[in-house]
């Protein structure tokens, strides 16, 4: 029993030898149990080996760490009386990186998942997400660049001197960007408008910080400097309201039935579906020509966007009218009238 009893509970107080294993062991035959140290005996020489080697490897480890502390802290340059290093321009950069990155996401979220619930204005949208990214990104810089140190007072001198040149070589750059806010904030247009720039009609698609994307009615991106928008004239069929006045000319016969004229023209616009009803539509005489009189069917179009096939669907309903009801539409024609007389060179 003393073996079993003492050899466990005190063995991690000192080292055995040789012969006090023996010795145990005697004990413990005699008792009719083994010894617990005969399985795990490890020689001194071994373990001594073992805890060299180890303090070898931390020791390599530390050393290693001491390295790399010592690089990482080696000062690159110097920015407003501030000693840059290689540690502190990396986390600058991963800082900068997570916050453009998360105002990406943010952006994102809003537009896609929290504005929708309280704001119906596609427009309004976009722009106070576009908006809460770029906060997000220019409290990210702020931060970024207190993690560096760097002095404000200092640093606005240096951007003092820069903006001299910016001035000069970066117009068009500055006039851009301060459009761009320009266009967020006072919104001439708006992300899905249908618009009218430099003689291109297209729709809305993003409006960044240099220039907007527009997409043609031909599914062609083109991009727009912003300033085109501020300073140019711009037309915007959807600005307040996305609805449109539609206007089809027809000219119709001298010899045709007037008030059936007027009966057909006004069953196309009844008969459409895609033309609103609250909006009564109109049918004017406007003038008369050299072989037709020239009428106006007026209707109005819910959405603009959809102007061109509305106008499409009731060109083509106004010639089955006008095929049923057997009233012409004239092609321009001419008079030639031949005066007959004695030749002077006969004379």
């Amino acid at each position: 029993m003393f073996g079993n009893l003492f050899i466990p509970s005190h063995a991690h107080l000192f080292t055995p030898s040789t012969q006090q294993i023996a010795g145990y062991d005697s004990v413990a035959a005699s008792e009719g149990v083994s010894s617990p140290l005969v399985d795990v005996f490890v020689p001194v020489d071994s373990v001594t080996e073992g805890v060299l080697e180890s303090i070898e490897t931390t020791e390599g480890w530390w050393e290693w760490l001491v390295s790399l502390k010592s690089l990482l802290n080696i000062p690159l340059f110097t920015l407003a009386n501030t000693s840059i290093t290689l540690m502190s321009l990396v986390v600058f950069i991963l800082l900068l990186t997570m916050f453009v990155v998360g105002a990406s996401y943010l952006k994102k979220i809003l537009r896609d998942r929290i504005l929708p619930r309280f704001v119906q204005d596609e427009g309004l949208q976009y722009t106070l997400a576009r908006m809460s990214q770029y906060s997000v990104v220019v409290i990210g810089i702020l931060i970024s660049f207190q993690f560096l140190g760097v002095d404000f007072t200092g640093l606005a001198v240096i951007f003092g001197f820069l903006s001299v040149g910016i001035g000069f070589g970066l117009q068009n750059i500055t006039s851009n960007f301060i459009s761009g806010l320009i266009v967020l904030f006072e919104r001439p247009i708006s992300v899905g408008d249908r618009v009218v720039v430099n003689g291109i009609e297209g729709d809305i698609e993003e409006i960044n910080i240099r220039a907007t994307k527009v997409k043609t009615l031909e599914n062609i991106s083109i991009i727009v400097p912003n300033s085109d928008f501020v300073s140019k004239d711009v037309i915007n069929y959807s600005h307040g309201d996305p609805t449109f006045k539609l206007i089809i000319d027809v000219g119709v016969a001298y010899d045709s039935d007037l008030d059936l004229v007027l009966q057909a023209l006004d069953e196309v616009a009844s008969e459409s579906t895609s033309v609103m009803k609250r909006r009564k539509h109109d049918i004017h005489l406007r003038s008369f020509g050299d072989s037709a009189w020239n009428m106006k069917l007026i209707v109005w179009v819910p959405n603009v966007k959809n102007r061109y096939t509305v106008q499409n669907e009731l060109n083509q309903a106004i010639v089955r009218k006008f095929n049923e009801r057997g009233i012409e539409i004239p092609f321009p024609q001419r008079d030639i009238h031949i005066k007959t007389g004695k030749n002077p060179s006969s004379e």
